[in-house]
């Protein structure tokens, strides 16, 4: 275990007062996060593909993801009239793919980012087909964040249950999936910094009993 930080060498600070620092450590903290790259479909079908970099899982059984919005995008909004959406895996191959969709332009990003829409199971939003992993999800619930004193905060939280699942087989090892073989990346903190994941930053650790 590491020695005990001295209070004198932690930069502290109450967010109310702000970072004092060139750029908010905060996101660069929570990190590096994983990438909600969601495809989502208006009521005219028009098709949407956007990242967003607060993601996660939370909840094993159903299968629940969510995914954070400043503001109210295309992607929620169009979640919020379809109730439906899919999440695609970015990987290292996909990045650049995955940020050409990071425009606010009123453009198809699966054409934009030059990826291919491949219909899914059961839900009428398609996935990127060269992304290896995928998740149908429909809506459960989105909710607009509010501060310590009731104010709405201009951001929305989407959750939505996984109905199915596409992963390329390739990166089933005996059934178990490879984490570092799909080759996923994560966004860091700043301004573009982004990180991969790799087999060799693996290190195994059982729980206790």
């Amino acid at each position: 275990m590491e020695p005990l930080i001295a209070t004198a060498t932690m930069h502290s600070y109450e967010t109310a007062d702000g970072h004092g620092l060139p750029h908010d450590p905060f996101n660069a903290i929570i990190g590096p996060r994983p990438i909600g790259w969601i495809a989502s479909r208006n009521p005219a079908g028009g098709l949407n593909l956007a990242p967003y970099s607060f993601f996660n899982a939370f909840n094993y059984t159903p299968p629940i993801i969510g995914f954070s919005s400043t503001g109210w995008k295309h992607s929620v909004a169009n979640i919020a009239a379809s109730r439906e959406f899919v999440w695609c895996l970015a990987t290292r191959p996909l990045a650049e793919a995955m940020n050409a969709s990071a425009t606010s332009a009123e453009a198809d990003e699966f054409a934009l980012a030059g990826v291919t829409p491949v219909d899914s199971r059961l839900v009428g939003v398609p996935r990127v087909g060269e992304s290896p992993v995928a998740f149908e999800c429909r809506l459960l619930q989105q909710v607009q964040l509010h501060d310590l004193d009731g104010t709405a905060v201009q951001t929305w939280v989407t959750f939505g249950q996984v109905v199915a699942v596409h992963i390329d087989r390739r990166l089933l090892k005996n059934g178990v999936y490879d984490t570092a073989g799909a080759r996923p990346i994560l966004r860091g903190g700043g301004a573009a910094d982004y990180f991969e994941i790799a087999e060799q930053a693996k290190f195994r650790m059982n729980r206790p009993r």
